[in-house]
């Protein structure tokens, strides 16, 4: 009897356990976030630990890849939607999404402290941005010596035959990048002149590249005399001890911003709002403008390494809105012109 007594007591004791147990980890249970990005991969590293060192009750996942195939793969899940968010995509591209109905209405914790260019005017805005980045050229002065080439100073010195077969490009359909070059250059002289010019420089192009870093990577290793890259690469190529002169050209400064928005169909809601209202903090803002020479929230950004300051005021006055309903319009455009010196796309 006794034996049956305590066996019983053993049971319901194992029972209340396995109820608290349970009771805790539930507690504890931390929600998993997908989300889909173009950010460097330098990057992701810091704003995943910052990030769930202020809410320790969420886990980021990253998917990352250029922006052109994360776009593309957006818009293929979109009645089956597997992201929760987006957090570093360029805002042309969340422009496109937009259209097709894809981004979630939120009006963040501290969204009033951004500056009116990095958020979307409707009220609650479908997206935000939080920093950008500016096209530049990388040039590689070690190389530029041995074949007595000059150091550009504009864009259009780069049809200078002296650059024949030097130059590399970030793919404007797959990089956001190289997208900023193309809108950029439209916008900057008209779309007659600005295919002229690019009609022009294809003739001095080794190579169009899928990621947006390589073109300032390999400029950096000598393969090749010119990158086409964003500033931010550029510096941080030259900083790792690159012999490379990092040169913001005078005829105009194209640029974009990273971006964000919640995707439609996220079944963790909570968890997603949460990520966009850290994301456009005073903590997170900081961090980009440690890296970005632009910042939503003014005053944030510093001059980066071997980088002149206030480059946010250089920039010029870019028509995203244009860029965005016109890409598929400039994209098959300049397909057709250039596409034969892509690299081959990789296999999946």
């Amino acid at each position: 009897m006794a034996n049956k007594k305590f066996t019983k007591s053993i049971g319901t004791f194992a029972a209340a356990f396995a109820a608290v147990a349970l009771a805790a980890g539930s507690a504890f249970a931390k929600t998993e976030l997908t989300v889909y990005t173009a950010y460097e991969n330098d990057d992701l590293k810091p704003y995943k630990e910052a990030f769930e060192k202020d809410n320790p009750d969420i886990v980021v996942n990253w998917v990352r890849d250029s922006t052109g195939v994360v776009t593309a793969k957006l818009i293929a899940e979109k009645d089956n939607p597997r992201a929760d968010a987006t957090w570093g995509l360029a805002v042309t591209s969340l422009l496109v999404l937009d259209d097709y109905g894809l981004l979630v209405p939120y009006a963040p914790k501290g969204l009033d402290k951004l500056s009116a260019k990095f958020r979307d005017p409707r009220n609650p805005p479908r997206w935000l941005g939080n920093s950008g980045w500016i096209s530049a050229i990388i040039f590689n002065e070690v190389e530029g010596k041995k074949r007595n080439a000059p150091i550009p100073a504009t864009w259009k010195d780069l049809a200078n035959p002296a650059y024949k077969g030097q130059i590399v490009m970030p793919h404007p359909a797959s990089s956001g990048t190289g997208f900023i070059y193309v809108s950029a250059w439209l916008q900057m002289w008209g779309e007659k002149e600005g295919w002229k010019f690019m009609d022009a420089l294809h003739e001095n192009i080794a190579r169009y590249t899928h990621s947006g870093s390589a073109p300032a990577v390999l400029a950096g290793k000598g393969e090749y005399l010119v990158g086409l890259g964003f500033e931010v690469r550029g510096s941080r190529v030259k900083a790792q001890g690159a012999p490379v002169a990092v040169i913001m050209p005078k005829d105009g400064l194209g640029w974009e911003m990273n971006a964000m928005a919640i995707i439609k169909g996220t079944k963790k809601m909570e968890a997603a709002k949460k990520l966009m209202d850290w994301a456009v903090s005073p903590t997170a803002v900081k961090m980009y403008g440690d890296t970005r020479s632009i910042a939503a929230i003014p005053g944030y950004a510093k001059a980066l390494p071997y980088m002149p300051a206030n480059l946010d005021q250089a920039i010029m006055q870019q028509d995203f809105v244009w860029a965005a309903k016109n890409r598929d319009r400039i994209l098959a455009e300049w397909s057709k012109r250039y596409e034969a010196k892509a690299d081959p796309k990789k296999k999946k």
